[in-house]
């Protein structure tokens, strides 16, 4: 059991060789204690870590979220807010993610907001092909219509829309490949 005030390899040797799920209890009940700082961040990154490799993306994104409040400089409440943003992306929520990076952006400076928003529009057409490597066509198609909706320039719109006809093509999503295919 983890107890305030273990050091980070006390912390480490008392997790290892336990499941994953276990881990996640421990590292929450050892957030519950109010450990320091520093503590509580090193607990908060162990999470994110198991997160991510179960795919958690949600939880992962809350985490992020408790790490901008506890963020001590300016840029890595930021980061931590990018990070939140890419967590509710690979979640599937882009409104929530949306919201989170405008938050981001409402704290940085104009050439940093739009160093922000290129950021997530590259990370979003990262994302949408994994999905497509990994054959969840219906959520890379998510990622391409939330594309289209954003600033996007009209040589990558040309690109979406092209993936965006081919994965419908490949559903049977005849009306709505006809219906992007007539906007084209």
């Amino acid at each position: 059991m983890l107890n305030k005030g273990m050091s980070k390899s006390e912390i480490e040797r008392e997790l290892k060789g336990k499941g994953d799920f276990i881990q996640i209890d421990y590292l929450n009940r050892f957030i519950a204690q109010k450990p320091p700082l520093h503590e509580k961040k090193f607990a908060f990154m162990k999470l994110i870590e198991i997160y991510e490799t179960k795919k958690m993306f949600n939880d992962v994104a809350k985490i992020y979220s408790n790490l901008v409040i506890l963020a001590t400089s300016p840029q890595e409440r930021i980061d931590s807010l990018i990070k939140e943003t890419k967590a509710h992306i690979q979640g599937g929520r882009f409104d929530e993610g949306d919201m989170v990076m405008r938050r981001a952006m409402d704290e940085v400076t104009i050439v940093r907001k739009a160093d922000i928003y290129e950021d997530i529009k590259n990370f979003y057409k990262k994302q949408a092909e994994i999905f497509e490597k990994e054959a969840k066509r219906n959520h890379a198609i998510k990622i391409y219509e939330k594309l289209l909706s954003m600033k996007i320039t009209e040589q990558e719109r040309n690109e979406v829309k092209g993936k965006l006809l081919s994965l419908y093509d490949q559903l049977g999503k005849f009306r709505e490949s006809s219906a992007l295919d007539r906007r084209r």
